[in-house]
């Protein structure tokens, strides 16, 4: 199943993604008695996603399918997945090739990681801005894992069963500012507009196998860099369970496992980033010192 956040006249609300193209969770609740959250991140931390989840095998796609209140695909107006998770952590240099980009060294005992504030996130067809501190911005294609349940101190065994999905994210780095000093890292991948969140969740039923997922740094529809996600030092799975033993993990964090390739953004670029299988996510460029 896949999910989103649909924009309707100025609210973001929870939809459900058919073939057809989306329907409200508010009109699923109407139509068929149910009383589930239709907040996005509510949904995911009331449990509910399980419930949607199970309906939605059950009987859920054959009735949607052919829905009344369907939202035209090309009508739909993605906002970001949610605005507030409790957490973001990113990971860096997960690629050794990304790593060799930057003539630095990957990480091979334990992830290079780090937190970005919520107010970076923006979604689907948002602008990012470069901001009058940096001269070399770089964008990064990443996958996204989404937590669903409560967890700490999970082993790598148990980590596929607390996630609610996968996404599409990009991470935007101030290069300079980061080469001027490592730790300088926090504030270099904190500007607003820094993240960029969607278009949907996709729930794990929906991937076969995520280490055979492609992901691809796209700029200006041309191919910048691609990798498969078996090739990253620190899997999905590892991920989870080593920042599960940092702190508790809660329903709707955001883990972002790391690109296969940055590449510098200038005002006017379309970077996106495709994950084999996924909508795609977008976003144009303004450089904040260009008029």
């Amino acid at each position: 199943m896949r999910l989103a956040t649909i924009k309707r006249f100025g609210v973001e609300k929870a939809a459900i993604i058919t073939v057809n193209g989306a329907v409200l969770v508010e009109a699923v609740n109407k139509a068929f008695n149910k009383s589930w959250a239709e907040n996005l991140l509510a949904v995911i931390e009331s449990g509910h996603l399980a419930q949607i989840t199970e309906w939605y095998k059950q009987e859920g796609e054959e009735l949607l399918n052919d829905f009344h209140e369907t939202i035209p695909t090309e009508d739909i107006e993605y906002g970001p997945l949610y605005r507030n998770p409790s957490k973001i952590w990113g990971i860096g240099l997960n690629y050794v090739e990304h790593a060799s980009d930057l003539s630095e060294v990957a990480p091979n005992t334990e992830p290079a990681s780090f937190m970005k504030p919520t107010t970076s996130i923006i979604g689907p067809g948002d602008t990012i801005k470069i901001p009058h501190q940096s001269e070399r911005t770089t964008a990064e294609a990443e996958l996204g894992i989404i937590i669903g349940k409560v967890c700490k101190n999970v082993t790598e065994e148990e980590a596929p069963n607390v996630i609610a999905g996968y996404t599409t994210i990009i991470d935007m780095t101030a290069e300079d500012i980061l080469q001027r000093n490592p730790r300088y890292l926090t504030r270099s991948k904190s500007f607003d507009s820094f993240f960029s969140f969607g278009p949907q969740l996709v729930t794990p039923d929906e991937v076969d196998e995520v280490l055979d997922l492609k992901v691809a740094t796209i700029i200006n529809e041309n191919l910048h860099r691609e990798n498969v996600v078996a090739n990253m030092t620190f899997q999905p799975w590892n991920l989870i369970a080593f920042h599960s033993q940092v702190m508790t993990l809660l329903p709707g964090d955001i883990i972002s496992t790391g690109t296969p390739g940055a590449v510098v953004i200038r005002d006017g670029d379309i970077v996106s980033c495709h994950i084999e299988g996924f909508e795609s996510l977008s976003n144009k460029v303004k450089d904040l010192k260009v008029n």
